[in-house]
């Protein structure tokens, strides 16, 4: 019986999440950076495209991490979005641009009345139905506890019909190129705000992937992470 219990207690803390919810408004409280794409000017979509990394304050973003590959997958529209194939990356992490008119474009976004990144699909920059397709990697300059970001969705319903709802899937990755854990998250229409941290509060997030099947692909604005060593 000591086995068995001793068993079950390995099995329950390595089933333990590495990374929990946390309300989006906390963090926008609590950390000091926040990425908003406003150092480019405001253009209506489709926007500026970027073939290369995109720097900002803290991070570097591109299409995935070195190492890792991409696939595709069917949104419900029968629009084909990036997925992640490899999950691991080289280590020590860092950021892999797509090709040519699939990385990422930054238009004026009406839904959050700002710049919002609208990562790149396999469909690309000239289409419609390659804007907000694709996939986001972030990567901090340093390991992060906490994480933020608001995603916008938005799907014309057919003879007002509400459509299917896509999903958005955020791998977490540590600096060493692992996959710390994967959260699959259902948005609502419009803007939805997530939040996480580290279960155990130590700073382990050294980038994340994000990656959807949404209808009409989405924006992301406003990533939220930590630059200033914490104190508390």
């Amino acid at each position: 019986m000591r086995l068995l219990a001793s068993f079950l207690l390995i099995l329950s803390t390595t089933a333990q999440a590495e990374i929990r919810d946390v309300p989006y408004h906390v963090l926008s409280e609590r950390l000091d950076n926040r990425i908003t794409f406003e150092t480019l000017p405001q253009r209506p979509e489709p926007g500026f495209n970027l073939d290369h990394p995109l720097r900002s304050t803290g991070a570097w973003m591109g299409e995935r991490f070195k190492g890792q590959s991409l696939t595709q997958r069917m949104s419900v529209s029968k629009i084909p979005h990036d997925a992640l194939g490899q999950e691991n990356a080289y280590r020590p992490l860092s950021i892999q641009a797509g090709p040519k008119n699939r990385n990422l474009s930054i238009a004026y976004h009406r839904g959050f009345g700002s710049n919002a990144v609208l990562p790149l699909g396999p469909e690309g920059f000239s289409n419609l139905s390659g804007r907000g397709e694709g996939a986001l990697a972030v990567l901090f300059d340093t390991d992060q506890r906490s994480v933020g970001f608001r995603v916008h969705t938005d799907y014309a319903a057919p003879l007002g019909q509400k459509p299917d709802r896509g999903q958005i899937t955020v791998y977490f990755m540590t600096r060493m190129g692992h996959l710390l854990e994967t959260r699959v998250l259902s948005p609502d229409l419009g803007i939805s705000e997530f939040g996480f941290e580290t279960s155990d509060q130590r700073a382990r997030i050294a980038g994340i992937l994000i990656t959807n099947t949404d209808p009409g692909g989405i924006a992301i604005d406003d990533i939220l992470f930590q630059i200033e060593m914490m104190l508390f």
